[in-house]
């Protein structure tokens, strides 16, 4: 996995925060089980209380949700400062691709209302966490990540649970995918917060160094 922030795009807004959008792509097929997604239910709120925590993310950063299995928008785009994590339930399949085209169409969108209101932004990030193999074709959505990334519209990162196809992450991802440790979802998600908190102090256009999660007992392996 890469590690650097994404650019500001955009004029000058005088006063207005640059923006950045995170949209979290999220398996909730029978794949997560009743104990793995009621770990990723607490991670979420916790990750709702780090951003609210810092008063820089809360104002700069907006967070999406798409659920798959079926295919869901759960939370739309919102302020850090307002966000609130649905409760998310297992259900049957995983249509992965379909859920990646989605969060894609949903990444434009975003940037197209940043656009409207003249606000910068920093390159959005969609983040994916997978749990079994996907019961859809990604080709498409493949092609949409490799596009988008040679392009510097987004930075995509996977993130595969005991029992993920990492094979099939390593086809959607441009970066190398990683394994959750155990049920380390707490780990992640502050990893995360932390993240992006590191890329809306940074100038735009400034690569910033992100902490390795599988270094140090981190909670992913390579």
């Amino acid at each position: 996995m890469g590690y650097g922030s994404g650019q500001a795009v955009g004029g000058s807004v005088g006063a207005q925060e640059s923006r950045c959008a995170v949209l979290l792509l999220l398996d909730t097929s029978e794949a997560m089980g009743r104990e793995r997604i009621d770990r990723l239910n607490a991670a979420l709120m916790q990750f709702k209380q780090a951003l609210y925590a810092d008063p820089e993310t809360a104002k700069r950063v907006d967070i999406g949700i798409v659920s798959y299995g079926p295919v869901r928008t759960a939370t739309d785009f919102v302020a850090a400062q307002s966000f609130y994590p649905p409760f998310l339930l297992t259900a049957a399949d995983a249509p992965m691709g379909a859920a990646i085209e989605q969060g894609l169409a949903l990444i434009r969108e975003r940037k197209e209302t940043y656009n409207d209101r003249g606000l910068s932004y920093y390159r959005p990030w969609l983040f994916l966490i997978s749990a079994g193999a996907p019961s859809d074709d990604c080709q498409r959505a493949a092609e949409g990540i490799r596009d988008g990334e040679a392009n510097k519209d987004f930075q995509f990162f996977a993130v595969g649970v005991e029992g993920a196809d990492m094979q099939a992450l390593r086809q959607v991802s441009v970066r190398a995918p990683l394994t959750l440790k155990g049920q380390q979802f707490d780990q992640l998600f502050s990893w995360l917060s932390a993240s992006i908190a590191a890329v809306v102090r940074s100038a735009p256009g400034d690569t910033v160094p992100l902490s390795n999660p599988t270094a140090g007992g981190g909670w992913a392996a390579a």
